[in-house]
């Protein structure tokens, strides 16, 4: 477990953004990552320590810049025999050297369980009445949390930095030219992969995988390649499962280990994405943090070693 110590000093250096003195051309700035162009072939990955919730970046958490990556990494590694993915190294915690690979214009998130507090999630609409979520029916007489029949792909748009994502159906998207049909089931089966293997990781761990975002991309050879990260606690919102089924019937929230802890506390203090959004306090974020290693070392069995090197140096001494 990371010390506090530790937590206390890694405040102030939180990663909000990273400037190579033009050394590096800035490709593009999403809401936790920015994406640097190496050559024609390969870009550069800097996962931030910037926190998104409800689409909105509304501060920094300590060492999630290092702990996405982490893990994200680890994963990659195991997920090979289902799709290949763009990671060929990574010279800092926070940061990888990844194949270059033209993003494919949606999002999707499998989810697993009835669940989501932002107004587009499916229990948000599950609770409004509506019983069709992204082309997909949904049973009537369901709770809070519980789990779906079956995992189900819910695509959406990619919102730009400060914009909503939006919710879309395969049928929306192969009639607005989005992605072409055969594309988009090839994507659906892998996604589903992916989601049973990251479900079946989480159970060795404890855990639950409640629902997961992915990201694809094609490469040079219009091969179908996972981008981004996977099965981060920024993607993916994980739960205890030795008392989920209790905390449930209670009423209660599972207990998490992600990015719903602060999703919570600033719905708490009345902010959902829209207008400003209220400062984190230094208890907020290191709580998070610790939340963020946690998952870290149960997912991979490691222990994390935070880093206070200068990104920006052993990334350009890298590819020097």
């Amino acid at each position: 477990m990371i010390s506090q110590a530790d937590l206390e000093r890694s405040l102030d250096l939180a990663v909000h953004s990273v400037d190579f003195g033009g050394r590096l051309t800035k490709h593009h700035s999403g809401k936790v990552r920015d994406i640097f162009i190496v050559d024609d072939h390969r870009l550069l990955f800097v996962t931030s320590d910037r926190l998104s919730v409800f689409d909105r970046v509304i501060g920094s958490v300590p060492f999630k810049g290092q702990v996405l990556s982490g893990i994200s990494n680890w994963w990659m590694e195991r997920i090979t025999d289902i799709v290949p993915h763009h990671l060929l190294a990574a010279p800092h915690p926070s940061c990888v050297i990844a194949k270059r690979c033209r993003p494919l214009p949606i999002e999707v998130i499998v989810r697993g369980y009835l669940t989501g507090a932002s107004p587009t999630s499916i229990w948000t609409a599950y609770e409004n009445g509506h019983r069709r979520y992204c082309g997909h029916d949904l049973p009537d007489g369901m709770t809070r949390h519980q789990a779906l029949p079956e995992p189900l792909l819910t695509p959406t748009t990619k919102g730009d930095v400060g914009a909503h994502d939006e919710l879309i159906s395969r049928e929306e998207i192969i009639g607005q030219g989005l992605v072409p049909a055969d594309l988009y089931d090839r994507i659906q089966t892998v996604a589903i992969a992916l989601y049973r293997r990251g479900a079946e990781q989480a159970a060795r761990s404890g855990l639950l995988l409640a629902d997961t975002k992915y990201e694809f991309g094609l490469d040079e050879d219009g091969t179908l390649t996972l981008i981004d990260e996977i099965h981060t606690p920024d993607s993916s919102r994980y739960w205890f499962a030795e008392d989920y089924r209790a905390r449930v019937d209670a009423g209660l929230e599972p207990r998490g280990l992600d990015k719903d802890y602060v999703r919570n506390y600033m719905k708490s203090q009345g902010f959902v994405g829209n207008g400003e959004a209220p400062p984190l306090p230094a208890e907020i974020r290191m709580e998070a943090a610790r939340r963020y290693v946690s998952l870290y070392e149960l997912l991979t069995g490691a222990t994390f070693h935070p880093d206070f090197s200068s990104l920006e140096t052993t990334v350009l001494d890298h590819l020097n």
